[in-house]
């Protein structure tokens, strides 16, 4: 019988992360429940039950990634699966509707502050967890990027005065979902040699703490393009943007 797959799953206690991380442990995968607070990612383990380990990780701390990627080497050698769901929307949000809020966060007068905060985990986090989690993927006869983002990324989209979220596009969210396409872009370009997949994924909008669960969603629904492209085989595709059920976003 093969090794079971080894899977990380970023932001993992709360959210997508969890659910995702749940049914991933459900399909028999071993996952790696990713968490900034390890109180909080034992608790998630706890839930999820068989095939969950707890790993403290919080993707804006270097020291931080760099230990889980030791841990990782020294109790599994390798990664089959990472997922890149740790993501924040805003700081400064509070009890403002997202109409309200798309008002303070335009181009002209967002903080940017916050534009740095946020960019801080949906970008940079993901190229420094990458970075740090690639030598261990290269160990896995088939692995897979799977980085969640956001059809507001979309610049195509977006550039659609037609589009629904057209008027809410600025510098915060979704322009840290547009560049984390960008550095997804640049690891498909770079893998593309390589047997390592690259995915990207909208779980839409649903209704998490990111959105203040203003989301239409449920968590179950939301997951499922995420699950659906974490458990995909060696002979699924890579370098694909989608939603569900496998309906391509543009760039």
């Amino acid at each position: 019988m093969p090794d079971k797959r080894i899977a990380l799953v970023t932001g993992a206690n709360q959210g997508v992360g969890l659910q995702v991380a749940k049914e991933l442990a459900a399909k028999g995968v071993t996952v790696l429940v990713g968490s900034r607070n390890f109180e909080r990612g034992e608790a998630a383990t706890r839930e999820i039950g068989a095939g969950a380990i707890a790993l403290q990780l919080d993707v804006t701390d270097r020291v931080s990634v760099a230990e889980a990627a030791e841990r990782v080497r020294k109790e599994f050698g390798r990664l089959d699966l990472l997922v890149q769901n740790a993501a924040i929307s805003n700081t400064r949000k509070g009890n403002l509707s997202l109409q309200e809020y798309a008002k303070v966060s335009r181009a002209s007068n967002a903080s940017l502050d916050e534009v740095r905060t946020v960019w801080e985990t949906n970008v940079f986090g993901v190229l420094a967890v990458y970075q740090a989690m690639l030598p261990l993927l290269h160990e896995s006869s088939d692995a897979r990027i799977v980085n969640v983002s956001s059809g507001v990324g979309s610049l195509t989209s977006n550039a659609d005065p037609a589009y629904p979220y057209h008027p809410m596009f600025g510098p915060v969210y979704p322009a840290s979902k547009a560049a984390l396409n960008a550095i997804t872009l640049a690891m498909m370009v770079e893998l593309e040699s390589t047997g390592i997949k690259v995915n990207l994924v909208s779980p839409g909008f649903t209704r998490t703490n990111l959105n203040g669960y203003a989301g239409t969603q449920s968590i179950e629904d939301g997951s499922r393009e995420v699950v659906r492209v974490a458990l995909l085989g060696p002979d699924g595709p890579t370098g694909t943007f989608t939603r569900w059920e496998n309906e391509t976003i543009p760039w």
